[in-house]
């Protein structure tokens, strides 16, 4: 296949950075000239020698050694000022060989969902939230294969034949993140945690009749459970084992930032985020808009001309993919320009444009998470919908659902589904069956938390859905479907899920399936629970 890398063809970014304000040295030897960056190649190196990761050895016969470089970043507050510059070695990864170099490499991270599910119960029963940073956290790992790397640029001793082999897992290398969670996993299971068995990377602790939950994302931590005290001596067993940073209160997580009412209640928001998107984006100073897509929008891919620069426009959409951590409400307009990444037209990037225009005019929203109602159990709902061969291309539906756990939403999509639908009940009960099933993983979750929950209920507004959800009723229109038919229908009829019929005016699920009027989407987004730092400030 003929490609633009075979023919020499090199296109020059036009965004040297990704989402970062601040000019980042590209190379060692420009990094040298800079005392700041310097003095952080220097730390980077005194720590890798100080935790013993390689030995200088002559290279085998039979074996290549991996390069590495030097990545630079500045890290950033929340409000943009220049938190530290960080140098960090890295491994060549490409240049491993499969067999030799590595094996396994998959390694879990906790899902948004379990992120979402456990702040509810955290700030339900007004538990304190506490973050960790591990230091060099990969260094932590230890490979099972031989690696060797060639000697860091800037560094190397007097015999440059000398290679590193490696004795922890450095950034870059395929293995490292899966060596440096199995040393993490074997560390927390001798403090008798247990993995949870939905998200591997959910650990549990119940003892005293006190209960402590662990979250891990790569190297970032959350702590929370019933008793601070446990919660001390947690971090610091963790501290004797690993270098930690205790962060404190929970306040900015993976982009994220999380803010606490005098309540309780937090709000999930990406401002900092968002902001650099829109000085990417080149749209900054733009002006706000009510709604991220007009109600009469219908994009295809044919009809108008091809953007000037795909890869930007890609960039751009893969950003907005992020913020739908947190915004909801954008999850249909995301989606839909995504489904043309392929071939993007000057009608998609108008597409894009808006959706950064909406962003820009509620810059401060975010998720709100509340306090459920205390002794009883946890409500688990679901609003579940389908806009029926809603694609002008491919006559494909689209499926959108949403999960609230007592007051909160911590599961939502918005998708195009994989098949196309014969009527519009095929279409919802394709939803209905997904839904289903992500509603039964959260209850899952739960029983592993030891959370009680009522029996989970989820809102269909078709009634032919809801009809075939409770009736042992097949026929020729419904034999291609059996599948999800029976899936559903065991569930109601052991009374493991209620699905109801709910009016079309009171599904909170239209905003992740099409395009909507500005005051339906508005009237939506509050169901949602999509609120700002000032409401929060006040009673909600």
């Amino acid at each position: 296949m003929a490609t633009r890398g075979k023919h020499g063809i090199v296109q020059k970014r036009k965004q040297p950075t990704l989402l970062l304000t601040h000019i980042e040295p590209t190379g060692y030897k420009q990094a040298m000239k800079q005392p700041q960056w310097l003095q952080a190649m220097q730390l980077e190196h005194e720590a890798l020698m100080k935790n013993n990761t390689w030995t200088l050895v002559p290279l085998p016969a039979n074996r290549k050694a991996v390069g590495c470089k030097w990545v630079f970043r500045v890290k950033q507050n929340p409000d943009g000022s220049i938190n530290k510059y960080k140098a960090r070695l890295v491994t060549k990864g490409f240049h491993q060989m499969p067999g030799f170099d590595y094996k396994e490499t998959f390694s879990p991270v906790v899902k948004p969902v379990t992120v979402r599910t456990v702040l509810t119960l955290a700030v339900t029963n007004k538990w304190c939230i506490q973050q960790l940073d591990v230091n060099n956290a990969f260094l932590n790992g230890y490979p099972e294969e031989e690696v060797y790397m060639t000697q860091p640029p800037g560094f190397e001793t007097a015999d440059p034949s000398l290679v590193c082999r490696l004795h922890k897992a450095l950034y870059g290398l395929k293995q490292a993140p899966r060596a440096w969670f199995e040393r993490l996993k074997s560390t927390l299971l001798k403090m008798r945690f247990c993995p949870s068995k939905c998200d591997p990377s959910l650990f549990t602790l119940h003892a005293n009749q006190h209960s402590t939950f662990i979250l891990v994302y790569v190297d970032d931590i959350i702590i929370t459970g019933s008793s601070t005290s446990l919660i001390q001596q947690l971090v610091k067993k963790l501290d004797s084992e690993f270098s930690l940073k205790d962060l404190g209160k929970l306040d900015y997580f993976l982009g994220i930032e999380v803010h606490h009412s005098e309540t309780g209640a937090l709000l999930l928001s990406q401002t900092k985020y968002v902001q650099d998107l829109l000085v990417k984006a080149n749209m900054a100073n733009a002006n706000g808009i009510a709604s991220p897509m007009a109600s009469s929008t219908k994009l295809s891919k044919y009809g108008s001309n091809h953007v000037s620069d795909p890869s930007f426009f890609r960039s751009i959409v893969g950003g907005l993919q992020y913020v739908t951590v947190t915004r909801p409400e954008v999850s249909y307009s995301v989606n839909k320009v995504r489904q043309f990444l392929s071939a993007p037209l000057e009608d998609h990037w108008k597409a894009v444009k808006r959706i950064l225009r909406y962003l820009q005019g509620t810059i401060h929203h975010g998720l709100l998470l509340n306090s459920a109602p205390m002794h009883e159990p946890f409500s688990l709902t679901a609003f579940c919908d389908a806009d029926w061969a809603s694609d002008p291309d491919d006559r494909r539906s689209t499926s959108g659902a949403c999960i609230f756990l007592g007051p909160n939403l911590i599961s939502w999509w918005a998708k195009k589904q994989t098949l196309v639908s014969r009527s519009s009940a095929e279409a919802e009960y394709r939803s209905l069956a997904q839904a289903s099933a992500e509603v039964l993983w959260v209850q899952s979750l739960l029983k592993e938390l030891r959370v009680p929950t009522k029996v989970p209920q989820i809102f269909c507004d078709n009634l032919s859905t809801v009809s075939l959800a409770h009736n042992p009723v097949l026929h020729s229109r419904t034999k291609h479907m059996e599948l999800n038919i029976f899936f559903v229908r065991e569930k109601v009829i052991n009374k493991d899920l209620i699905v109801s019929h709910i009016p079309a005016q009171y599904q909170w699920a239209d905003i992740l399936t099409k395009p909507l009027s500005a005051s339906r989407f508005l009237e939506l987004r509050d169901k949602l629970r999509i609120s700002d730092p000032i409401s929060l400030r006040g009673e909600y």
